[in-house]
């Protein structure tokens, strides 16, 4: 299954200026342990982002790039190199779609669901993750209880794609 994951605020933000909006100790435990022992996909200004530039812990990651080459993760160059390496590996596990903006986007029809961590409060984001409250193949099959993570108000959140397209 491939599951995209994420936190948004409240008008669908998700970073600002090249970062994460929120420090969530909560939601960043609820990503490890979700993801923890799979696939994680994600464009190349998101493994910039994480310290030292390195890629998840036991996690395969799998990161789309031009010109970059690295033996700790493996290098695609295009998105349909991504989507190939994806249908190859659909059958090894889940795989998560992690950021950026643009990998979300690509990759958000061939989702079967969408972990949407919500953050009651607006960022200021100059990246956005679609509406899937207004999106019309997606669907919020489960919403937690409100929980204070680090002074803001979060809500787990499940969506589901009704029409999945293949890779």
């Amino acid at each position: 299954m491939i599951i995209a994951i994420v936190h948004a605020d409240k008008e669908w933000g998700i970073g600002k200026d090249g970062d994460m909006m929120f420090s969530l100790p909560k939601d960043m435990k609820f990503f490890r342990e979700t993801t923890m022992g799979h696939t994680v996909v994600m464009g190349g200004k998101t493994l910039r982002s994480f310290p030292g530039q390195k890629p998840l812990k036991n996690r395969t990651n799998i990161v789309v790039s031009r010109g970059q080459v690295r033996d700790d993760c493996i290098v695609v160059p295009t998105m349909d190199a991504l989507k190939a390496e994806i249908k190859a590996r659909q059958n090894q596990g889940d795989i998560y779609v992690i950021g950026g903006a643009q990998i979300y986007k690509e990759l958000l029809p061939y989702c079967h669901e969408a972990l949407i961590t919500k953050v009651d409060a607006v960022g200021g984001a100059d990246t956005f993750f679609p509406d899937l409250d207004a999106h019309p193949n997606f669907v919020c099959v489960d919403e937690g209880e409100p929980i204070d993570d680090n002074g803001h108000t979060i809500r787990f959140t499940t969506y589901k794609n009704l029409s999945v397209q293949e890779l």
